[in-house]
């Protein structure tokens, strides 16, 4: 396997496990996990550093509301009192809905849903930081913490519904987030391609003293046509520089 791949997935592991621990991950656990790829110590240093910008704690949790907004604060603080109204199961109550919703009870599934809420809200605060707003994280967990449940029939043993609620919530924010991160890079980049067609249009306009067609500065700029085209239709035919064709009708 490319040494590079290799260390973008032990690295997502360990952020992974980090958060299954509460934000926060040993020393020994990262140079365990990177053994194979025989970092050095500056190299180490760089993952530390990593780490600790994404509020994961090195040996020490970091606070998980560090990063929340006061609009997310006062959100996650009304959240939370909401979800005081709900009933209060005990672990074996718990342990009870879960046998019954693995039969296939929907009421159980129901009440497990509610049992779960509040595990879902702390799990999203581990996430907050990273693209995606607190109420959107707590949304997408909830939804996953749903048909998780409705998976849970595939279990053996209730003891095993726990771990397999939680992950089913971390992968949903973790998709999330993914997502969000790709959108916001297809963002960036045709943002790119339309100032970089603006600032040659513009160049060009004050050149000649009149706006230009997209030909002409296709033909001038190197740029193709069709990469030309593309940027305005991004832009809604925005760029002033630039003669449309209805500008000369």
């Amino acid at each position: 396997m490319d040494r590079e791949v290799l260390f973008a997935q032990t690295l997502e592991q360990v952020r992974r496990q980090a958060r299954e621990q509460g934000n926060c991950v040993e020393e020994e656990q990262v140079r365990e996990a990177f053994a194979s790829l025989e970092l050095n110590e500056t190299q180490l240093q760089m993952v530390f550093d990593y780490l600790t910008k994404h509020q994961i704690g090195i040996g020490t949790p970091q606070d998980p509301d560090a990063l929340l907004s006061d609009e997310e604060k006062d959100y996650l603080q009304i959240y939370i009192e909401e979800l005081e109204a709900l009933p209060d199961y005990s672990p074996g109550e718990i342990e009870g809905l879960t046998r019954s919703a693995m039969a296939g009870d929907e009421a159980a599934s129901r009440k497990l849903v509610e049992a779960y809420l509040r595990e879902v809200a702390q799990v999203a605060r581990l996430y907050v930081g990273q693209g995606v707003g607190l109420e959107d994280l707590i949304g997408e967990g909830n939804m996953a913490l749903t048909l998780g449940i409705r998976l849970l029939g595939g279990l053996d043993t209730p003891k095993e519904a726990p771990g397999m609620l939680i992950k089913c919530v971390m992968d949903a924010m973790e998709e999330q987030i993914r997502e969000h991160a790709d959108s916001y890079r297809q963002d960036q980049k045709m943002a790119d391609k339309v100032n970089r067609v603006a600032a040659k249009a513009r160049a060009m306009a004050e050149e000649m003293r009149r706006k230009v067609t997209p030909e002409e500065l296709a033909k001038d700029s190197g740029m193709s046509l069709q990469g030309i085209l593309e940027a305005l239709r991004l832009c809604g035919n925005q760029i002033e520089d630039i003669e449309y064709a209805e500008d000369s009708l």
